[in-house]
């Protein structure tokens, strides 16, 4: 009888094209649109600033200075009125005797000219170490050769971690997690549909009356989208890994372990089917189900980190985002992905996610009891 009830539910699943699309094309688009979209706001290295170059000093260091600027892919050198920041060489300039003068022209955040400012530092920087090292040479070798170890870069002068984290997502690492997280709870809406039809036709009833026990009715629908989300979520990281890459964005790369993965997909469908159920047997309708999961799917993701990263959240907000199933989710793939975790890892996130699918579902089985019962 139980093996009968997965065949049904499994076969009702099928037949809804609409909600299949929902479940899969959905989310890839999106993942696709979102990974390109923010390719170059989740990458520093990409963000270049319009400028316009007035070179009072007309000397050989600044002229060189200048011919680096330009190469540099950071700066864009446009015309004074259309560029955001002129930068300024006063006389003198190369003898040390006067500062270089950033004139904002454009509505900047403090944050972008701190940006800019470092960025034209490297240069000038670089610039100066290289003339010591000419006049160095002229005393010692050995002396200007030691100024070759010195090295500029970022990465090879700082170790920056972000919450734990030993650097920020990409794009991809970031959008392929956040819509396998909330393309999983949108599953409210083909189980509340199919819940309750059978609810209207009377099914439930009948097979209540055939001793058919509450809980294997709530158990038989959740085996189907449970291998559903599976597939689900292994589709949304090929679209990151084969897909993605094609519009020239990182591809996703599974860093940590493919059991953890399992592990944590199974953890997150679970919490999902759970909170789907328990909509469908507390809504009257299928429109009122749509409109609660809606709202709930939005909130959830929201305050979970879906719509927003969370490490560029304030430190309220990211408290706050403990309280959503999403955040877990989201955490336990950032895990994965980014920082090369394996089970022990996701461990938490994933008893954390079980836990609440086995508290909803056991809700959704009372619920359901009752409104048979009467």
């Amino acid at each position: 009888m139980f093996s009968a009830m997965v065949k049904k539910e499994t076969l009702l699943i099928t037949r809804d094209k609409k909600a299949l699309a929902l479940l899969f094309i959905m989310p890839a688009i999106f993942i696709l649109i979102i990974s390109v979209a923010m390719r170059d706001v989740f990458s520093l290295s990409s963000v270049s600033f319009k400028i316009s170059i007035n070179d009072m000093d007309k000397s050989k260091i600044t002229k060189e200075l200048i011919s680096n600027i330009e190469k540099n892919k950071s700066f864009d050198i446009v015309k004074p009125k259309d560029a955001q920041i002129l930068v300024i060489f006063p006389k003198n300039y190369s003898k040390n005797r006067q500062k270089a003068k950033l004139d904002i022209k454009d509505s900047l955040k403090s944050d972008e000219i701190e940006l800019f400012k470092a960025k034209l530092l490297k240069e000038i920087v670089e610039l100066k170490l290289k003339i010591i090292k000419a006049r160095l040479m002229e005393f010692s070798d050995e002396a200007a050769s030691a100024l070759d170890s010195v090295d500029l870069d970022s990465k090879s002068l700082f170790d920056v971690k972000y919450n734990k984290t030993e650097d920020i997502p990409n794009s991809t690492q970031q959008s392929v997690p956040s819509w396998i997280v909330f393309g999983m709870f949108f599953m409210i809406t083909p189980i509340s549909t199919i819940f309750l039809n059978e609810k209207k036709q009377n099914t439930l009833q009948r097979l209540n009356s055939m001793n058919v026990s509450i809980s294997a009715m709530v158990i038989s629908k959740t085996i189907p989208y449970l291998i559903i989300a599976q597939i689900q979520a292994w589709v949304m990281i090929g679209v990151g890994a084969f897909i993605v890459p094609l519009f020239d964005t990182p591809a996703l790369h599974i860093n940590g372990s493919v059991f953890a993965v399992i592990l944590l997909s199974f953890s997150l469908s679970l919490s999902a089917v759970g909170l789907a159920m328990l909509i469908a047997v507390s809504a009257n309708s299928s429109e009122q189900a749509s409109t609660i999961g809606g709202i709930l799917s939005i909130l959830l993701g929201a305050i979970g980190g879906v719509m927003v990263p969370k490490f560029v959240m304030p430190q309220v907000m990211q408290q706050l985002a403990n309280i959503s199933p999403m955040s877990w989710g989201l955490d336990g793939f950032l895990d994965i992905f980014l920082r090369g975790g394996g089970v022990f890892e996701v461990l938490g996130d994933s008893l954390m996610l079980i836990l609440f699918g086995v508290v909803t579902l056991s809700i959704s089985i009372k619920i359901l009891f009752k409104r048979l019962s009467t």
